[in-house]
């Protein structure tokens, strides 16, 4: 793993304009979300000289012309086509930027509109692979991956409907007082999810996110420079990203997080018994088991004992997870999903959630998976943030 994060800090955490469908663009959604940024922080938008956006609807508009858009003069511009990986990978890198001195002030964002067409349009679009192999034979879209993966974990380890229940349940019941979760108003029971309708098997209703528009983002600056404005921040205490991890492996039980977690818990001087908020990326239940157990907060295959054994709601013992009620709950915004995660942890962390606050947050995982080209998620990552003072 590579040398420490030092010295520099994530902060001023924004979720704006979740919504089902929106008229409007992605340039719209940045803008929002970079005010609603500096407003809360008091940074006059000229500070901002460096810019990290991910999105699936950004063409026919490109970066470059979201800075000319939004009146920013740029010294570090990055495009991240990583999904639900993005915002670990814009953090990390951002900071790595910070800390070479290639940027003051970068402002991270994953946003994306959604109109009804729109999610079709990307899934028989998504890859070369995913245009030739899988969308003219009706198999487009994640959920028949998801499908295959979730019905091998089945098999493999003996889960059942009723344990992957239970990160659907509690996320809702997190979503329930989070202000911003588009399902938190609707309640859902063990009942509930059991009876939904199929999907794909074993996929039913409460086991798929819900496609919607929405933005998602983060400011990262020198530590100094946050404390001498009051700004509440956190730090990253690791950080790793890794792509097309195991790729002889059949089926993908198994990504970066196993290869790589180990040493990210070194890297941060911490344990998985230390923390305390868990942000995992969770477009299918079966995918949350996954980073569990890569991230050794249980053993392989014991992803469903853990959600058995602990509550995983915000004010429940044991780790609190995806506080905010995650995608299955919030919605998945196309890749700010991918930002949602690592937001709600710094809003956590430096104690502004609100209702679905979790007492005394001092230390947060957070992990991201993305990019499911024909049969896998193609990348992962993770990393460790923490309380800045602590």
């Amino acid at each position: 793993m590579s040398r420490d994060y030092d010295g520099v800090a994530l902060a001023a955490p924004v979720t704006f304009g979740y919504e089902r469908y929106s008229e409007h663009a992605v340039p719209w959604f940045a803008g929002r979300t970079l005010a609603a940024m500096l407003e809360s922080s008091g940074i006059d938008k000229d500070a901002i000289d460096g810019f990290s956006l991910a999105s699936f609807s950004l063409p026919p508009d490109t970066p470059p012309s979201i800075a000319e858009y939004l009146g920013l003069e740029l010294r570090y511009l990055e495009s991240l086509p990583f999904g639900g990986a993005s915002g670990v990978i814009s953090a990390r890198r951002a900071v790595r930027a910070v800390q070479c001195g290639d940027a003051d002030i970068v402002a991270c964002i994953g946003a994306d509109t959604l109109n009804p067409q729109g999610f079709g349009d990307l899934v028989a679009n998504f890859s070369g692979a995913t245009i030739d192999a899988s969308y003219p034979y009706a198999a487009g879209g994640p959920n028949i991956p998801f499908a295959l993966l979730t019905r091998a974990y089945m098999d493999r380890y003996g889960a059942t409907r009723e344990d992957f229940a239970r990160i659907s349940v509690s996320q809702r019941y997190n979503a329930n007082h989070c202000e911003h979760a588009l399902l938190g108003h609707k309640s859902l029971s063990m009942d509930d999810y059991l009876a939904a309708p199929p999907i794909v098997e074993p996929l039913h209703l409460y086991d798929c996110v819900m496609p919607c528009a929405g933005a998602d983002g983060f400011l990262v600056m020198k530590e100094d420079r946050a404390r001498d404005l009051g700004i509440p921040a956190v730090r990253l205490g690791g950080a790793f990203e890794c792509f097309n991890a195991y790729p002889d492996d059949l089926v993908q039980l198994r990504s970066g997080w196993s290869r790589y977690g180990a040493a990210l818990y070194e890297q941060a001087g911490t344990g998985p018994k230390a923390i305390d908020v868990i942000e995992t990326y969770d477009d299918y239940p079966v995918v949350v088991m996954l980073q569990f157990e890569g991230m050794q907060m249980c053993g392989e295959g014991e992803g469903a004992a853990f959600a058995r054994d602990n509550p995983l709601t915000f004010d429940g013992p044991g780790p609190a997870h995806n506080t905010s009620g995650g995608q299955l709950s919030v919605g998945q915004a196309g890749a700010a999903g991918g930002f949602l995660g690592i937001v709600e942890a710094v809003r956590q962390l430096v104690g502004a959630a609100g209702e679905n606050q979790v007492a005394d947050a001092r230390t947060a995982l957070v992990t991201g998976f993305g990019m499911i080209n024909y049969d896998r998620g193609l990348c992962s990552a993770a990393a460790i943030l923490e309380r800045v003072g602590e």
